[in-house]
């Protein structure tokens, strides 16, 4: 995006502006989930939540509590959407300097092949969203992973390949579900 003509950029997580919105709009929710609905109603409302904020007007800014001199100020809004699962596992793994791959480095250093199922990629990203923590909670999910094997596996001499599993995340991360495995 080029930026010469941009004044100021405004950005900010508005947590509770979609409700605002919603009374607004007439669309409200109310109820309960029970455990086996939270994961599908999890992905249904961020989806719910995206559409509504997508039809943020001023007047909503307004009564979210932003100044009325402010919210003149902002003659474009844009929304953006909850990164999903996928473009987690991106993240991990696809860039030059990718978490995964500086794991891997820090391995090579002691001699120890480093690898991550994808199903255990899958897991991580999972979590992340589980938190609501995003891209900026997949270091602190894999330093919680990957503190005791950095500090006990370069010890073991005789390990020279070492395979992150779906298993290990799950059982490290207690807001997950154990998976089951296809097949």
């Amino acid at each position: 995006m080029d930026t010469t003509n941009i004044l100021f950029i405004c950005g900010g997580a508005f947590v509770g502006l979609e409700r605002t919105i919603g009374r607004r709009l007439g669309k409200r929710s109310m109820g309960f989930r029970t455990d086996e609905a939270k994961e599908a109603a999890f992905t249904e409302s961020n989806k719910r939540d995206t559409e509504l904020l997508a039809q943020v007007q001023p007047q909503d800014l307004i009564k979210f509590g932003l100044i009325p001199e402010f919210v003149g100020r902002l003659p474009v809004v844009g929304v953006l959407s909850d990164l999903d699962e996928d473009a987690l596992i991106e993240i991990l793994t696809k860039p030059k300097n990718a978490i995964v791959k500086q794991y891997q480095r820090l391995f090579d250093f002691e001699n120890v092949k480093l690898r991550f199922t994808d199903e255990a990629l899958r897991c991580i990203s999972k979590e992340a969203m589980l938190r609501k923590v995003g891209a900026r909670g997949l270091r602190m999910i894999l330093e919680e992973l990957m503190l005791d094997l950095m500090y006990n596996l370069p010890g073991q001499k005789r390990v020279k390949d070492f395979e992150v599993t779906a298993e290990m995340v799950q059982k490290r991360n207690v807001n997950l579900p154990i998976m089951e495995k296809a097949g």
